[in-house]
């Protein structure tokens, strides 16, 4: 059993506004921190949880940490992408639910085992799938890929100001050894950027964490599943559900905030003219500003330094 710190608990669980007698799905249950607390309040009720993951290592220690909510028909698990919520909830015979959350970015599951090749911190084969059913691999794209893309690929997705070096060692390296492993690939960032800033800067971030970062969004497809995904989302809400979507870098939050606000306001007439698009609101934004983590949580939870928590509430005219 792996160890699992859920961040921003309390404010999430406020934030859906738990009833125990109502239907609610953590899409991405990870390692089911979330879950277990939403579990103890619909305990009580005639409500239920539907957990989905991807990743089937995550539902199989989900099955044993939360055993007695599955005994009890309280938890059912599917192991699917959360952009195919419509479906799963189609073959749980459920039409309307009334919360959904959307836990985003790699659980510390897929960082504290290090065989997955997540970590630039600890040495595996080059692999970042979350689902392991899919095909592309870091390792493939790293040593496949042309140039250009990779370097498209680091610039986009983790905004990093030495893409153009970063793509160009790799390429260079792969041409008399393949790239294996995450200790391989973080040597070659490293050895990409000014020696004064090789190693970890004073919020203590390693020069490896934004290409890791965009190599892992890009392989998991994370940005198009989440823009696709909250469409579904929102339309399967009751009136008065509610979504919460805790991010963990800036590309997420913004894409939230910005669906956000055109839920809550997708008029697209000219301002100060009499609406005549029809595009009718779907309802509010709770929270005007994302939530963040506190300080008590921050000294226990160092992962809970960049999460950043949105809630939107349906509201059906």
């Amino acid at each position: 059993m792996f160890n699992h710190i859920p961040v921003l608990l309390d404010e999430t669980i406020k934030g859906l506004n738990v009833d125990k007698d109502k239907i609610y799905v953590d899409a991405t249950i990870g390692g089911g921190g979330h879950s277990e607390k939403i579990l103890e309040i619909l305990e009580g009720g005639k409500g239920y949880l539907i957990g989905i993951d991807q990743d089937i290592d995550a539902i199989e220690e989900v099955k044993k940490r939360l055993k007695r909510y599955i005994d009890n028909r309280k938890l059912f698990l599917t192991k699917s992408n959360f952009e195919n919520i419509d479906k799963v909830l189609d073959e749980h015979g459920v039409e309307k639910i009334d919360g959904v959350l959307l836990d985003l970015g790699v659980s510390s599951f897929h960082f504290d085992e290090g065989d997955r090749g997540f970590s630039y911190n600890k040495d595996a084969e080059l692999d970042m799938r979350m689902d392991r059913d899919e095909r592309l691999t870091c390792k493939i794209l790293v040593n496949t890929f042309e140039e250009d893309d990779i370097y498209n690929i680091i610039r986009k997705y983790g905004e990093e100001d030495f893409a153009k070096n970063i793509a160009k060692h790799i390429v260079e390296y792969r041409k008399t050894k393949q790239i294996e492993t995450t200790m391989e690939l973080s040597n070659i960032i490293s050895s990409s950027i000014p020696a004064k800033l090789r190693f970890k800067d004073k919020k203590g971030k390693n020069p490896a964490k934004k290409t890791f970062q965009a190599l892992r969004i890009y392989i998991n497809r994370e940005l198009e599943v989440l823009d696709t995904a909250l469409d579904k989302i929102i339309d399967r809400l009751n009136d008065g559900g509610r979504l919460a979507v805790i991010t963990f870098h800036s590309l997420e939050d913004r894409l939230v905030k910005e669906r956000f606000r055109t839920f809550e306001n997708p008029c697209t007439c000219p301002k100060g003219y009499p609406c005549v698009c029809g595009k009718v609101s779907k309802g509010k934004i709770v929270n005007k500003k994302a939530i963040t983590a506190n300080d008590k949580e921050l000294e226990t939870n160092r992962r809970s330094r960049s999460a950043k928590l949105r809630v939107f509430e349906r509201r059906i005219i």
